[in-house]
């Protein structure tokens, strides 16, 4: 998955635990192919691009009817209303499916979403991830999320609440530029242990690692 090996999972397992080894923080890894499936996205444009062709017939009816009759082989027929009307449905049903066939190429339906959209939707899964994998899951709340999303290209960091009391989200830009700097050269593997690294740099200056410390979530690189 994603092009990973089992060494370059043994690789930011092994980062995780080295960098956890100076903090009572637990640092969660995932990553995943992408955040969301936007076939929303693919709906809205078959929608529109039929719209366009409802609005070019409205626009220039002469023009496409005679088109029409070209290709039929009609002879300056009579268009009723209801043959007008039932052109009209015929070709907004047309351009509907051919445009949601192009959209099921998934290159072009992410191409196609705008980058807020993939970035609400990236916060979004990561967000559910860190809930279900990390808030509030330690004794004190010490939990980090790093979540990658291949696909849209994007990245997330969120904090347990302890942390981020402490810590600014701005502090893990640091983080985030160094780990975004590897997977424009795909070595996503790289990139992930210079996340955790950094990461883990920070997690020692403000939790620093008791002697009674347990380690409570995995050190695994989750992909889901």
């Amino acid at each position: 998955m994603h092009g990973l090996t089992h060494e370059d999972r043994a690789r930011v397992a092994a980062a995780v635990t080295a960098a956890e080894g100076a903090t009572a923080g637990e640092i969660v890894t995932i990553v995943t192919a992408r955040s969301d499936a936007y076939r929303d996205v693919a709906l809205a444009w078959s929608a529109f691009v039929a719209f366009l062709a409802l609005a070019a017939l409205e626009l220039a009816p002469d023009f496409y009817i005679g088109l029409v009759d070209r290709m039929l082989g009609l002879w300056a027929s009579e268009w009723t209303p209801r043959a007008v009307l039932g052109l009209a449905l015929s070709v907004a049903i047309l351009k509907f499916a051919a445009m949601l066939a192009l959209m099921a190429w998934t290159p072009l339906r992410l191409l196609l979403t705008p980058k807020p959209v993939k970035a609400a939707r990236v916060h979004a899964r990561a967000l559910t991830c860190f809930r279900i994998g990390a808030q509030s899951r330690t004794t004190g709340h010490t939990g980090i999320l790093i979540y990658l999303s291949m696909a849209e290209h994007r990245a997330e960091i969120i904090a347990d609440e302890a942390i981020a009391a402490k810590v600014s989200p701005e502090v893990w830009g640091d983080a985030m530029h160094a780990m975004l700097a590897h997977l424009r050269e795909d070595r996503v593997a790289e990139g992930m242990v210079a996340a955790v690294e950094r990461v883990g740099v920070v997690l020692a200056q403000h939790f620093p690692r008791a002697d009674d410390d347990i380690n409570e979530l995995p050190d695994r690189l989750i992909e889901v």
